[in-house]
């Protein structure tokens, strides 16, 4: 297959339009047309990883962190990600990277920490808002499944768990066809009453052009009708962070070992423990302090995540346990859950994961 099939692919499960506005995501080297038979996958895009690519003859490296943030105005080979970049283009691989678009999509980075933490009743913790749009159109009764289905097609009508959403009423349209016009029912010159349906649809915003070309293609009309709106409603499948329970509430230290064991963590930084158990996890993959007030608010009895600074520690203020496993360890089985993304998509494709232990921290026990 092309690049441009799979990472369509991997665009459709964790949108561009998601990522922040300081990310990077997306194809970074690489012609979006090249014929591509294997991939690597890792969290980071070091020299290494593309070694090991350049070695195992791999097409493209799938990774989490982008190796480019910044504009790169030279490339002589100075420091790390222009000498990645160099190598990646020399041996003709590609580099495409997920990052803040994953996390935010409600089966990304941090439903796998609930996954590893064995969470249940999982939510996103803080949904985003401004990324659902509305769009009514007024539809002839007899072409109503028509242009219904064609827009729940196009990605139209998601809500929760639950799709195929829509809204109709019963209405009168009116209208008169000028000289030149094709009508599709009424006469040129004079004024047309047609029974319609008004139908309403929620979509994601990022999916508007598609939704209206496909609006246009599907409806009978010459001129369809419609109107779109901008919602304000959080977008409950998109956001930072997630908050879930335990299947049975534990002992604090207890919770902290078993954290350290399931997130195969090397150390964990922690507040003081509170006097009560631990039920509900909030938890962020990478650095997530900013979630902090979410977690209180949600009523977490313990926040996992990482890159947690001194200061922001006594944030806690004694209402919930602050859990920091290191932004790697928070992140690494980020990679099985791309690995078995694409896999389930395309299950003849050749896939590896990355034998580079890319954690830029190391311990000293």
């Amino acid at each position: 297959m092309k690049i441009k099939d799979l990472t369509g692919y991997l665009e459709e499960i964790a949108p561009l339009a998601y990522q922040e506005s300081y990310d990077n995501a997306g194809l970074i080297v690489g012609d979006p047309n090249r014929e591509i038979s294997n991939a690597l996958i890792c969290l980071d895009c070091t020299e290494a990883v593309v070694d090991e690519a350049i070695e195992n003859q791999f097409d493209i490296i799938i990774a989490h962190h982008p190796i480019v943030f910044k504009g790169l105005k030279k490339l002589n080979g100075k420091n790390y990600v222009e000498r990645v970049v160099i190598k990646a283009i020399k041996h003709d691989i590609a580099i495409y990277a997920i990052h803040t678009n994953l996390d935010h999509v409600h089966v990304g980075v941090s439903k796998r920490i609930c996954d590893r933490l064995s969470l249940i009743n999982t939510r996103v913790l803080a949904p985003k808002t401004g990324l659902l749009k509305k769009l009514v159109t007024f539809v002839p009764n007899e072409h109503k499944e028509q242009v219904k289905q064609a827009l729940f097609t196009a990605g139209a009508g998601q809500i929760g768990d639950y799709e195929e959403c829509s809204y109709e009423t019963n209405g009168l349209g009116n209208f008169k066809a000028k000289d030149g016009a094709s009508p599709y029912v009424g006469n040129i010159g004079t004024r047309h009453t047609e029974e319609e349906k008004r139908i309403e649809v929620i979509f994601p915003s990022y999916l508007e052009r598609k939704l209206v070309n496909t609006l246009i293609n599907s409806h009978p009309y010459e001129e369809p009708a419609f109107d779109i709106y901008a919602l304000g409603n959080a977008f409950s499948e998109v956001g930072a962070g997630m908050v879930g329970e335990l299947p049975q509430e534990m002992d604090a230290l207890e919770f902290l070992h078993s954290l350290k064991q399931k997130m195969n963590a090397q150390v964990i930084r922690h507040t003081p423990l509170l006097e009560k158990p631990i039920r509900k996890v909030a938890v962020c993959g990478g650095a997530g302090s900013f979630l902090l007030k979410d977690a209180i608010r949600a009523g977490a009895d313990v926040y996992v995540s990482a890159d947690f600074k001194y200061h922001e520690f006594f944030d806690a203020e004694d209402k919930i346990v602050i859990a920091d496993i290191g932004h790697f360890e928070s992140e690494q089985f980020t990679q099985h859950l791309l690995l078995e993304i694409i896999q389930k998509k395309f299950p003849k494709f050749a896939l590896r994961l990355t034998v580079q232990n890319t954690n830029p921290i190391k311990y000293l026990s």
